[in-house]
């Protein structure tokens, strides 16, 4: 069977999927992938089903290579430059990394974590349902932990005949981070809500998978931090006796004891989960409506996703002539020469 070596890891790289879903009431937080859309898209690239289980890289990046065969995968996620044996490969397409190939994945520049979508998925036993990997729970498969140099990871072999496919980069919406109030927001001062939504927040670095921290003015209880423990959800924004708020994402605790001032609506959890550590963001509080309306269109994107997929022939990439392109204001694609160089240009030459 043909394998996928790893030759290097971000301590953040690890396998994730959709989730694991209906454990929580046994204290197992779902997990999956801190942007899902972005892992649908890869996934979609790849014929895959949308959540199917992929390589979750972190921001620090990674190198993979095949071995007894070829391996086809798709990159999308956090943009970041990729060398497939020391040439230059464009995200949001699927391509061949042949045997003995090294596809090198460096530092994320616009993001965080970047997914890559292997042609029938990873392979694994699932835990709860889910190859997931939560590292301080010790559950995922193949390795219930991040991916280290050394890994092997059995994958399918490619599919004969099969032209490269590409799409474009999944629409985001711009502005604030979008929520919904409460549950606990009764608990907070008058003015906290107003504090949240008016005011800028940083986040920290002591974030990760479980929590993002915010860094900004205290929102105050004055009834004390401590509530009876309930239920949380991706996106609860508890706020603890510092009144620094936490986001809590994928691998959260399915209970916490601190107050909840408000919710980040689901489609907005993958955009929130691409912010660095040191960047800021803001907050816009909206209708449980309105948050309806928008996941039933994140929905609707998403089963789009893969009629936005298009064949692609292969290209020589020439690096000098795009170099030399005059791009000011200008859209360009660095895998359809028709966007950046004139009709009639040859490949090394001027038109």
């Amino acid at each position: 069977m043909t394998m996928l070596a790893v030759i290097a890891a971000d301590p953040a790289t690890s396998v994730q999927d959709g989730g694991r879903h209906g454990a929580q009431r046994f204290g197992l937080s779902p997990s999956g992938a801190m942007d899902a859309a972005s892992l649908a898209l890869a996934n979609a690239l790849v014929g895959n089903p949308p959540l199917a289980a992929a390589i979750e890289v972190g921001p620090f990046g990674a190198a993979f290579a095949a071995r007894d065969g070829s391996v086809r995968v798709a990159l999308a996620g956090a943009q970041r430059h990729a060398t497939l044996a020391g040439a230059p490969i464009a995200a949001q397409r699927s391509f061949v990394i042949a045997e003995h190939e090294t596809l090198t994945l460096g530092p994320a520049r616009d993001g965080v974590f970047s997914y890559l979508a292997i042609e029938g998925a990873v392979h694994g036993v699932p835990v709860f349902g889910s190859l997931s990997v939560n590292v301080r729970a010790g559950l995922g498969s193949p390795f219930p932990r991040g991916l280290e140099a050394g890994d092997v990871l059995q994958v399918d072999d490619i599919r004969p005949l099969r032209s490269e496919r590409g799409a474009p980069p999944i629409h985001r919406d711009a502005g604030p981070i979008r929520v919904i109030a409460g549950p606990q927001d009764d608990e907070f001062e008058p003015a906290a809500m107003g504090v949240l939504i008016e005011r800028e927040w940083m986040l920290a670095a002591a974030s990760d998978r479980m929590g993002y921290r915010l860094e900004g003015p205290p929102l105050r209880h004055p009834n004390g931090h401590n509530i009876v423990s309930d239920g949380t959800v991706t996106g609860s924004i508890q706020v603890p006796g510092s009144g620094q708020p936490i986001v809590l994402m994928a691998d959260r605790g399915t209970t916490g004891g601190y107050p909840k001032i408000a919710t980040v609506i689901s489609i907005d959890i993958g955009r929130l989960a691409q912010v660095r550590p040191g960047q800021s963001i803001r907050f816009a509080l909206i209708g449980v409506e309105e948050a309806l309306r928008l996941a039933r269109r994140h929905a609707a994107d998403l089963a789009a996703l893969p009629g936005r997929i298009t064949e692609i022939g292969e290209i020589a990439l020439d690096v000098a002539s795009l170099q030399d392109a005059n791009l000011a204001g200008v859209a360009v694609s660095a895998v359809d020469a028709a966007t950046w160089q004139a009709p009639g240009a040859d490949a090394g030459g001027e038109p």
